[in-house]
């Protein structure tokens, strides 16, 4: 009866081992920016300010990551209401009708250092296309609340036209208004999803100040 309940034990304890963890999204550290040429001159900015998803893996380095990040639309910001209305239009991303852009992971290549490849779809409006993301593990560390949490750069670059947001219109001399080619970054700060009962939840201690 001892040798089973043992074995039953060791089980359990390899199967902990390499179960997958999941992780959350820290917004209020996290975001998701994005970079386009206007009249080929000048640098545009935005961000999406809402955006959720998980993340899950069973390796200490990330190393078999997997992700699923749904952007909300809506929450396009470029610090001009015109034009972020415009960019809500069916010119670009028809917000009303296509509100999410989601991306999920299909597969990750290490290259050394940190570094990985990150293979997924990218799915705006209805056009769905598989992308290669370069994406940069930061570390882990335990924040003074007894959170633990990883950081991530992705960057990259798509081209606009491809997925359906065509507005095209021309200068006087010719040049679009808008690029093609939007880059975009994403800064991603994760929070390693915890038991409820752990201890430090239970004290309150694990909550941080809603100034940080």
């Amino acid at each position: 009866m001892k040798k089973i309940t043992l074995m039953a034990a060791l089980v359990i304890m390899t199967a902990s081992a390499f179960a997958q963890q999941l992780w959350k999204i820290d917004g209020a550290h996290s975001k998701v920016r994005f970079t386009t040429k206007y009249l080929l001159i000048s640098d545009v900015d935005g961000e999406f300010k809402k955006f959720d998803g998980k993340v899950t893996s069973s390796a200490a380095d990330f190393s078999d990551l997997a992700a699923t990040i749904t952007v909300d639309v809506n929450s396009i910001v470029t610090d001009n209401d015109m034009r972020d209305g415009h960019l809500k239009s069916d010119d670009f991303f028809n917000a009303e009708k296509y509100p999410s852009m989601t991306f999920k992971s299909t597969g990750i290549k290490s290259l050394g250092n940190k570094k990985y490849m990150l293979s997924g779809l990218l799915t705006i409006r209805d056009v769905t296309k598989a992308v290669s993301i370069p994406l940069v593990y930061g570390g882990t560390v335990t924040d003074p609340w007894g959170n633990i949490k990883a950081g991530f750069k992705a960057t990259g670059s798509i081209n606009r036209q491809e997925y359906g947001l065509k507005w095209d219109n021309k200068a006087a001399t010719g040049e679009a208004v808008v690029s093609d080619d939007v880059d975009f970054t994403i800064d991603l700060i994760l929070i390693k999803d915890v038991p409820k009962n752990n201890q430090l939840q239970k004290a309150g201690l694990s909550q941080e100040p809603a100034f940080f």
